[in-house]
């Protein structure tokens, strides 16, 4: 056993996904790139914890405590927290302070512990305090939209709002749903000509950077324990 996973999106705009997970007999398990920062809650051996995770421009390997229960918020690209510049967080995180079964200290305020059908609930009240700002244009971006600025403007909003790039964003992105498709059976060569990539080494090598998984392990499983819930639906 390893990790067990159940994820779900959210119709929150301040909020991608929320997601609860089990930790079994895993010491620790593969870190996989991402695009957007998150709180995650844990209680492990009766004790409650939180920390605020930064987005990841590559994959590694971060330790598991035992037998644990998670509970985790992934914010929207262009949301970010008030008192810590992204790029702080970068390939990082904060363990919170103070942190008691009911709540956590975070920006100066005392906050309720969620429950997976209440994050939404706490990314409105952050929102609303300003603990959480949300950068209109970044976010319109990432949908698609070309905001009415300059491209060096738009760079630098994405930096300050994610600390990454905006291609380094989309190629996260796009990586994090080839290895959903290709864990649920979907063919390499689908794959590559469904997310633009160019040929099946291309894709071989972003698996390697940012996932640390070849198409063969997503696809049986093997290489141990990986913080990405493949079980999720993912359609071409």
């Amino acid at each position: 056993m390893g990790l067990v996973f159940d994820t779900r999106a959210s119709d929150s705009p301040w909020i991608t996904t929320v997601w609860t997970c089990r930790s079994e007999r895993v010491a620790e398990m593969t870190s996989v790139a991402t695009g957007t920062w998150g709180l995650v809650f844990w209680v492990e051996r009766g004790r409650t914890h939180v920390g605020v995770t930064g987005a990841e421009t590559r994959t590694g390997t971060a330790p598991v405590p035992e037998d644990a229960d998670f509970v985790g918020i992934e914010f929207a690209v262009g949301t970010s927290l008030r008192s810590v510049a992204a790029t702080a967080l970068l390939d990082s995180g904060i363990a919170l302070p103070d942190v008691s079964p009911r709540g956590f200290w975070l920006d100066g305020g005392r906050w309720e512990i969620p429950h997976p059908d209440d994050a939404e609930a706490l990314a409105q009240r952050l929102v609303r305090d300003g603990v959480v700002m949300h950068d209109r244009l970044v976010a319109e971006a990432v949908r698609g939209y070309r905001p009415a600025v300059s491209d060096r403007t738009l760079e630098r909003r994405f930096r300050a709002a994610t600390g990454l790039t905006r291609g380094a964003v989309r190629q996260i992105e796009r990586v994090r749903t080839a290895a959903t498709l290709l864990a649920s059976g979907v063919p390499d060569a689908e794959v590559v000509a469904a997310l633009g990539y160019y040929d099946e080494p291309h894709l071989a090598r972003a698996l390697r950077r940012y996932v640390g998984r070849t198409a063969g392990q997503l696809r049986a499983g093997e290489g141990g324990a990986i913080a990405l819930d493949l079980a999720q639906r993912t359609t071409l």
